[in-house]
């Protein structure tokens, strides 16, 4: 068996084309989705992430501004600095790229966001909305992997899922969308026993723990759908998943590949989740 392998990059080339004709009707009506990114201190990964979304904002035409503040920053200035974009017309998303210097609340940030631009999916009251199945913004990682396993057309309600991590931007969230979509969602993670017995039966495998090449074929089930979000850096500069691609895609029916696999939809969904808050208030004003 060879895998079939779920593109990312091509997905959210699709979706980004559609997206940019969705962008130009809402222009014609007087909206352009503007997204507001705030960048706290000189973290190369970081400054990488907020350029990768600068650019993708320019290809669809959302308006965009980039918020550069020193690490150094009071916890003060920066809810202030958000407060000014909540009250900013022209901005429809507000997006604090993480992580934030340890002086700094994540928590208190994230909170400072209003629910109604809150374009990442992290506020409380979104994730709370999530939980019971309600509208809100969705989490752009967990969203964007849920659109790359519907985009196969594969089934699924009634399928068994496990999830791999636990964290609260991929591994929590991407259960409980999976599970919104009625499936059996199973979660492992470092306290797991024997956590390969239980990889063994999902059907989809969501593997999300940040551990290079962490997951290998004998805890993948013969023609399980492998989702891999890990993103690793090895000594040789190559970068690779927590899935060990080479023998994941001899086993499973389908793979995302690293790079080129979860990450482009991660930035699209933000881009989606953008352009519906433009588009709400649109309807809000007629």
């Amino acid at each position: 068996m060879s895998a079939i392998v779920i593109s990312g990059k091509d997905l959210a080339k699709e979706k980004r084309g559609q997206m940019k004709e969705e962008v130009e009707l809402l222009v014609k009506e007087g909206v352009q989705p503007g997204l507001a990114v705030i960048l706290v201190g000189e973290d190369p990964a970081s400054q990488s992430y907020v350029k990768a979304k600068q650019k993708a904002c320019e290809e669809i035409g959302i308006y965009s501004v980039l918020h550069k503040l020193d690490d150094s920053i009071t916890e003060t200035q920066l809810l202030e600095a958000i407060q000014s974009f909540n009250d900013d017309p022209r901005i429809h998303g507000i997006l604090v790229q993480l992580p934030l210097p340890a002086h700094i609340s994540e928590k208190a940030v994230i909170e400072r966001i209003s629910p109604d631009k809150d374009v990442d999916g992290f506020h409380p009251i979104s994730v709370g909305k999530m939980m019971i199945g309600e509208e809100t913004f969705l989490p752009c990682t967990p969203f964007g992997i849920v659109e790359m396993i519907k985009s196969q057309g594969i089934t699924i309600e009634g399928k068994h899922v496990v999830v791999v991590g636990r964290s609260n931007i991929v591994g929590k969230p991407v259960g409980q969308l999976l599970l919104n979509e009625n499936a059996t969602v199973t979660y492992c993670h470092s306290r797991t026993k024997d956590m390969k017995s239980i990889t063994k039966q999902a059907d989809i495998l969501v593997v999300a723990v940040g551990k290079a090449n962490f997951i290998d074929a004998s805890y993948i089930k013969e023609g399980s759908v492998v989702i891999d979000v890990g993103v690793n850096r090895l000594d040789t500069g190559k970068l690779c998943g927590d899935v060990v691609y080479d023998e994941a895609k001899e086993v499973a029916s389908h793979v995302t590949p690293v790079p080129g696999g979860v990450g482009p939809m991660t930035i699209t969904m933000l881009l989606f989740n953008t352009i519906q808050s433009a588009k709400k208030l649109l309807v809000s004003v007629k």
